[in-house]
């Protein structure tokens, strides 16, 4: 039998898991979906929930007190709750994202520090990428970090930053030389928990993806501790956020591939109990060709996303594989969407059914952890490295 990796669930245990969130989801978060999301209200709730599940520790190592979950597994997850809401699956997502460039990239000390908080979900929060003029281009970024003995002062604006009201604890990524070049050798990233010159400059407010707090996070001369320079030395911060976003396009391919089964499971529902001209819709081949497209991008999308992930677990670059996944499930999600709204007809801007809210969800996925266009740069690139002619 196939030993698993040292901190890392066994089969069994993730099994175990995934039958665990399948009785939540059903139980507590279909229930509220919609209610919340019309809202914009934040799931309090549903969020101590998930500390209780572990979700905040699902990829952290077991030796820290995670769940250990493969990527795979991780995935598998994503996928199963956002078939009913996406929303929640960003509250654990960008929390990752932070804990694994510091697991990652972090001294022992900073492993043993913050990890073990990160996984209870004492703290929590996300990562501090995005400025208002630097998005898919990190290495523009503007915000810096000066040395003042044994802290830093950090001043900047990030933007769009999941979980920016309600996260307590945030990975930065700020330059600690501006006049470094190539430009992302000057780049370093900070593990910053809220406090005197860290302040929240306002609430965004979206077209989807609603219930979850995306902000302005404001930096005047907030004075960091040195010993809070992820891996404690500077200017190798853009490749620490960088390696994190593999996990991050893999999490958004799963979401992807959860709103394209949502927007198929609702629209197979709907076409089997919807009659027109005296039989169900589902019966006639206008809407029968819909659903094959539907159901056909739907095991694409999560056999593109598996790919990735087994790669992820092996520790291998699998930025060709994540840019595969993210690009073609965020782009199924869209398209799945769109279809349901046409199967539901003049239903389908009903608030009262959960296919407007996938069209309004969807979108974000072809922008965020890097636009669809980036995406295929990046897997133009990785093709031509890898097989040169």
């Amino acid at each position: 039998m196939e030993q698993p990796h040292p901190g890392r669930a066994s089969a069994d245990e993730e099994a175990q898991i995934l039958e665990a969130i399948d009785r939540w989801v059903e139980r507590e978060v279909r229930p509220i979906a919609r209610k919340f999301d019309q809202a914009d209200e934040y799931p309090f709730e549903l969020v101590e929930q998930m500390k209780e599940l572990g979700l905040f520790g699902a990829t952290i190592s077991q030796d820290y007190g995670g769940l250990g979950l493969s990527a795979s597994c991780y995935a598998s997850l994503v996928t199963r709750i956002s078939s009913v809401w996406m929303a929640p699956t960003g509250i654990f997502n960008s929390h990752l994202i932070m804990a694994q460039a510091v697991e990652r990239n972090g001294t022992p000390e900073q492993r043993a520090e913050w990890l073990p908080r990160f996984a209870t979900g004492e703290l929590r929060g996300g990562i501090g990428l995005t400025e208002p003029d630097a998005g898919t281009d990190l290495q523009g970024i503007r915000s810096t970090a000066r040395r003042d003995g044994e802290h830093y002062l950090l001043r900047g604006t990030k933007t769009w930053i999941t979980n920016g009201v309600y996260g307590t604890c945030f990975a930065v990524l700020v330059k600690t030389d501006p006049e470094a070049e190539p430009r992302h050798r000057g780049m370093s990233l900070f593990i910053c928990e809220k406090g005197e010159g860290f302040t929240v400059g306002r609430k965004l407010k979206k077209l989807g993806y609603r219930s979850i707090d995306s902000a302005e996070l404001v930096f005047e001369d907030f004075r960091v501790p040195a010993t809070r320079l992820v891996g404690g030395m500077e200017g190798r911060g853009f490749q620490h956020a960088v390696g994190g976003l593999e996990l991050g396009r893999i999490n958004v391919a799963a979401r992807g591939v959860g709103l394209a089964k949502g927007a198929l499971d609702d629209a197979l529902r709907y076409a089997q109990q919807r009659r027109t001209f005296g039989k169900p819709i589902a019966h006639h081949q206008a809407i029968q060709l819909k659903l094959a497209d539907m159901a056909t991008r739907v095991e694409a999308a999560r056999l593109l996303v598996e790919q990735a992930a087994r790669k992820y677990d092996t520790g291998m670059r699998c930025d060709l594989e994540a840019g595969m996944a993210k690009l073609f499930a965020s782009e199924a999600a869209v398209a799945n969407s769109l279809e349901a709204m046409r199967v539901f007809g003049g239903y389908s801007y009903s608030v009262d059914f959960d296919v407007e809210r996938y069209y309004r969800d969807a979108p974000l996925m072809c922008i965020g952890e890097g636009t669809n266009e980036m995406q295929r740069i990046i897997i133009a690139r990785q093709l031509v490295e890898r097989f040169p002619a």
